[in-house]
């Protein structure tokens, strides 16, 4: 047993080695949560650090599977997963216990090699394709000594040494071959061009790339290298719509193990086959997407809450009677029952069943619900907000401008605007929120109207050493109730802020119970028009899931900037009031179709790309 490495301080686009070890430190309060791709189990506490202990699995298992039995996690004196199981097979994607795999307080078999791309690449002088290929080391290391040999052999004189360096020469050039070197360039540009990297910019330094960028790096490098166990922590969250359903399509081409963590549920649908969830301390295995876990997950729900009722009217009942021994007798005939079944479930070999038979009272399921509301905003006479016929350029980029801009928005108006990353999405919300003025034409805005506005950067808006309460009271001091302080916190509570984080300071906050701050506040504003950029970056599933129902019912006007084309589908439903704004080559047209035309057309184009 020893301390390892947390994941953080592997460098990006190495692999991890196995090592034997099955526990570690966690730095700064970084393991925040223990997550699946299912994102149901939310843990929002900070440990400081947790641990694990497994047992070797038995038998001969294939050699490429993972099973780790009988491990259990804490954090801070609670514990986390209790006398769980972990079984990876080989060639299944799958979303589970992320980074316990990738700091190794799971034991990996020695021949498994693991890559968890968490971290942006580092930034330096070679190029973005360079970056990718040296990500193959032995590639790299092989080449370097075939340009040694040759430049030796051609200065040698020696007939002997010629004739060895030859040899070498040719086991080298055989080990090329079959390295496929031939096609490397051509294969981690292409990864790149997925990614959202023209031929300029692929032959750009690293340094010169935005942390978003460098990130795709990392991404685009872990794709070249094709490790055995691929670990991807949100890899959606820096990609554009365009990147997401590149990489959607071409991780189901993916041969080898993929594990991995999103909130974003067509991503999961497309890619993933099997979910294990985290639940009452135990890991539940679900065969299928995302969609047909729901399914499995609310009948096992409906089924677990059904015997929990039966048994605590036997409880009661048994209380009543005043008799210890009928007390006794009621949960030594539910363990009896429940032991008896988790037997049968496991000769059947049902994945969903955990190995260690743990005979349980039944217990009713408590699930986390989250509700986002944007209150009713008051009429207003349209327009309510245009751009007409504005063009605008920053000072110091002669690269960039946008042009002939003629767009509205009125109370009901569903916007998506879409279009590459860098093309001007950003800066279009921010001409339409106030925040920049064009450089030609003109802005009207309604008098009284009142814009909601959530950014990427929202963290920049907050006062760190404020706590939530604090902040949202000196923003809107007008509130109703006996307690202003009281109805501050049932907003928090709403947008799912646990209770005990009202009165923490904001800085002590992670990024997704900032976010919750920033849309109790934007509520509390009562807007008539909704800016939101990549509002899902910080949400899980719920919460997203939460937004989109508040944004189907909220009257005014919503314009959205997001790489989860589901909720974009689900905002621009209703086709008359829906629009796509596509920003790109310096300019903003409106798609003539829906979301969905929009999508597949993209999907065509992609689907090409990977295939060719």
């Amino acid at each position: 047993m020893g301390r390892k490495p947390a994941a953080e301080e592997r460098p990006a686009g190495k692999a991890a080695k196995p090592k034997e070890s099955s526990t570690s430190s966690a730095k700064d309060g970084r393991k925040e949560k223990l997550s699946v791709s299912a994102m149901l189990a939310n843990m929002d506490q900070k440990p400081k650090g947790s641990s694990a202990a497994a047992k070797k699995p038995k038998g001969k298992p294939n050699p490429s599977d993972i099973t780790v039995e009988n491990f259990s996690v804490s954090a801070r004196g609670k514990e986390l997963l209790k006398n769980a199981t972990v079984k990876i097979t080989h060639g299944r994607g799958k979303s589970t216990l992320l980074k316990l795999l990738a700091w190794r307080k799971i034991p990996v078999p020695r021949n498994i090699d693991v890559l968890l791309v968490e971290q942006e690449v580092v930034g330096d002088d070679k190029s973005a394709l360079e970056a990718v290929v040296s990500a193959n080391e032995e590639l790299v290391r092989v080449r370097q000594e075939v340009a040694s040999l040759s430049g030796a052999a051609a200065g040698d004189t020696d007939g002997d040494a010629d004739d060895e360096a030859g040899e070498r020469l040719a086991e080298l050039y055989e080990k090329l071959q079959i390295m496929g070197s031939d096609a490397a360039e051509a294969q981690a540009s292409k990864i790149l061009a997925g990614l959202g990297f023209t031929k300029e910019m692929q032959t750009r330094a690293t340094r010169s790339f935005s942390g978003g960028w460098r990130m795709r790096i990392s991404l685009a490098r872990a794709l070249f290298i094709q490790p055995t166990l691929l670990l991807l922590d949100e890899p959606t969250n820096h990609l554009d719509l365009r990147a997401v359903l590149w990489l959607e399509e071409y991780l189901t081409r993916w041969k080898k193990t993929l594990v991995v963590v999103s909130h974003d549920r067509d991503f999961l649908n497309t890619v993933c086959t099997d979910i294990i969830h985290l639940h009452d301390l135990k890991l539940h295995f679900y065969r299928g997407n995302f969609d047909e876990f729901e399914v499995g997950y609310e009948q096992k729900r409906k089924e677990a809450n059904k015997k929990f009722e039966t048994y605590d009217k036997q409880v009661k009942a048994a209380k009543r009677s005043g008799s210890r021994v009928q007390q006794e007798k009621v949960k030594d005939k539910a363990k009896f029952v429940a032991a008896k079944e988790a037997s049968k479930n496991k000769s059947k070999g049902k994945v969903d069943n955990d190995d260690e038979l743990q005979p349980e009272a039944p217990k009713r399921w408590r699930d986390y619900t989250v509700e986002f509301h944007f209150p009713e905003p008051t009429e207003l006479t349209p327009p309510l907000l245009q751009l007409i016929e504005v063009s605008f350029a920053y000072p110091n980029r002669p690269d960039f401008r946008l042009s002939d801009v003629d767009v509205g928005i009125d109370m009901g108006t569903r916007v998506a605007i879409v279009g590459p990353n860098g093309a001007g999405k950003s800066t279009l919300l921010n001409l339409l929120a106030g925040d920049l003025q064009p450089t030609e034409g003109e802005v009207r805005r309604s008098q009284k109207l009142r814009i909601g506005r959530y950014s990427q950067h929202f963290v920049d808006l907050l006062t760190m050493e404020e706590t939530p309460v604090q902040y949202l009271l000196r923003l809107h001091p007008d509130q109703e109730g006996f307690s202003k302080q009281e109805a501050v916190r049932a907003k928090l509570g709403k947008f799912g802020l646990p209770s005990h984080n009202h009165l923490t300071p904001i800085a002590k906050l992670s990024g997704g119970q900032k976010a919750r701050v920033v849309f109790t506040s934007i509520s509390m504003s009562k807007p008539h028009i909704l800016l939101l950029d990549e509002p899902t970056n910080h949400l899980d599933m719920q919460s997203i899931d939460a937004l989109a129902e508040a944004l189907e019912e909220f009257s005014g006007g919503v314009v959205l900037v997001s790489h989860d084309s589901r909720l974009i589908s689900r905002v621009c439903e209703d086709e008359e009031k829906s629009q796509i704004w596509i920003v790109e080559d310096g300019t903003v047209s409106i798609f003539d179709g829906t979301f969905e035309d929009y999508k597949d057309d993209l999907l065509k184009q992609i689907k090409d790309e990977v295939d060719n």
